[in-house]
């Protein structure tokens, strides 16, 4: 669904990623880790063109999307849960939503009674302004707001991030409800939540990726996960 070709993407003079490929299959979960700046994040906002690459394609089902606006490239069916959330604090949970509302209606389409069907918190805090939610109730928001534009990948960075172990297995087990609903791939720190969801594995070091694997083959790898992961 989504193949990255020998991408280079810098920040103005500063070379990030290097000659850079990678492939995530529809319908597949596909976890990517790395260190802290080691450019996972820069990959995520490499494929949304919100950092166009300078060099290399990005090919999605068959269409190459580098070169198109970032909102050309949401329209193909693509939805980015940033890091740090995003969401909009002034708005309510339930206007948050809506605001993002896009695509066909039918059973298996996002609208909101599915959304809070899947996030039962969500509904009750609909009147709720978002600045006002815990970080587990933003992180459920906007991936909540990410399926509200009905996605066929979902690309999620960092959703485990600044949450509590509890609120981190409540989103693994998100993650992993949505599997044969649509793609996703993920950026992520945490170890353990990364491989419990994962199909396919990347470790990215220095803006490359440096290993690929299953995630059982990583989890028994003690000399790549020392070496590149620091666990």
């Amino acid at each position: 669904m989504l193949k990255l070709v020998n991408i280079n993407t810098y920040y103005n003079s500063r070379h990030v990623l290097w000659d850079l490929s990678l492939r995530i299959p529809q319908g597949s979960i596909v976890s990517m880790l790395g260190r802290n700046g080691m450019g996972k994040t820069t990959i995520m906002r490499s494929v949304m063109g919100m950092t166009p690459p300078r060099g290399g394609e990005v090919f999605f089902n068959g269409e190459k999307i580098n070169g198109l606006e970032p909102y050309q490239i949401a329209r193909r069916k693509i939805a980015l849960v940033p890091q740090g959330r995003g969401v909009f604090p002034s708005l309510s949970v339930k206007e948050n939503l809506l605001v993002a509302a896009r695509g066909q209606g039918g059973k298996d389409a996002w609208d909101l009674d599915r959304v809070y069907e899947f996030f039962p918190r969500l509904k009750e805090r609909e009147k709720f302004f978002a600045n006002l939610l815990s970080g587990g109730e933003q992180q459920m928001l906007a991936v909540g707001r990410a399926l509200m534009t009905n996605p066929d990948l979902l690309i999620m960075d960092e959703p485990s991030e600044g949450l509590a172990p509890l609120v981190i297995k409540q989103i693994g087990e998100v993650i992993c409800a949505l599997k044969g609903k649509l793609t996703v791939f993920l950026a992520e720190q945490n170890f353990n939540m990364a491989l419990s969801v994962a199909d396919h594995v990347y470790v990215v070091s220095k803006g490359m990726i440096v290993h690929e694997c299953s995630p059982d083959a990583l989890r028994n790898d003690e000399e790549a996960k020392q070496k590149w992961l620091g666990v």
